[in-house]
């Protein structure tokens, strides 16, 4: 997935909008409809006037294991190491000497400690309301390709392996009209 680049020229209105077109193709996983998109930019499809759609969003909690005072002074303990390096290493690059390596380590030391401490502090507060840990994600059931309706005839024959004629415009890409009967 890519994040949206509110400078860009595309993004023109202030708050998000659906694309307009019609579906080219549904699709059970982000990676099929990422796949697709791959497919038609090879085939020179102009892919900037593309849209992959995830449909029914789902909040899925997964559970990553139970909680306990140890396990919240190891996790605090980690964050506040890293905490730790940065500001050491934002030490070292202003004050830089023999003596800054010491420095870093001291501070890591420094925010491993302060980490474990906030870590179980803050467990104690939560226990016995949230007594396991787990990480949320936000997943779509289905992923559709969207593009405009004068394109999805010619993105449907390449994805489907069928000859696109050079140069066919949109009007010619429209399915022939069923033999009167």
């Amino acid at each position: 997935m890519s994040a949206q680049n509110p400078f860009s020229a595309r993004n023109t209105t202030r708050y998000p909008v659906l694309p307009q077109g019609e579906a080219v193709e549904n699709y059970a996983s982000y990676a099929e409809a990422q796949s697709a998109v791959d497919v038609l930019a090879r085939a020179d499809f102009p892919v900037k006037q593309l849209a992959i759609i995830g449909n029914d969003l789902k909040s899925v909690e997964l559970v990553t294991g139970k909680m306990s005072y140890g396990r919240a002074a190891l996790g605090g303990a980690a964050s506040g190491a890293w905490l730790g390096i940065f500001l050491g290493l934002i030490l070292f690059i202003f004050a830089p000497s023999g003596a800054s390596m010491p420095m870093i380590f001291a501070a890591l030391l420094i925010g491993a400690g302060f980490g474990m401490l906030f870590g179980i502090v803050s467990y104690s507060v939560k226990r016995k309301r949230r007594d396991f840990s787990s990480v949320m994600q936000l997943i779509a059931v289905s992923y559709t390709v969207q593009a405009p309706s004068e394109l999805v005839h010619k993105a449907r024959n390449i994805l489907h392996g069928e000859p696109v004629p050079a140069g066919a415009d949109a009007a010619e890409q429209t399915p022939p009209a069923p033999p009167a009967a």
